[in-house]
């Protein structure tokens, strides 16, 4: 029984533990002896961390949320192929 309840007390610790990590909220820096990507190539100035943890518009597009009044036919899509054979 005190087995049971030691190794109960230390998974509950090491859970407390590993989600207390979750929650740092310091920024975030190379480590020492490492530098941040060098400058992209036509760029006037190196990118900062926070500019390289920002998605690009490319990554994350935006939505169309464009509702649909009514029922209308599909305007024939080009890349829309069959299966294969």
């Amino acid at each position: 029984m005190k087995h049971a309840k030691a190794t109960l007390i230390g998974s509950a610790a090491a859970c407390l533990l590993t989600l207390s990590a979750c929650a740092q909220t310091a920024d975030l820096v190379p480590l020492a002896g490492n530098d941040l990507p060098p400058t992209p190539t036509g760029a006037a100035a190196a990118p900062t961390a926070a500019d390289l943890l920002e998605p690009t518009p490319q990554a994350a597009p935006e939505r169309s949320v464009e509702l649909r009044r009514r029922s209308e036919e599909r305007e024939d899509d080009p890349f829309d192929l069959p299966p294969p054979e």
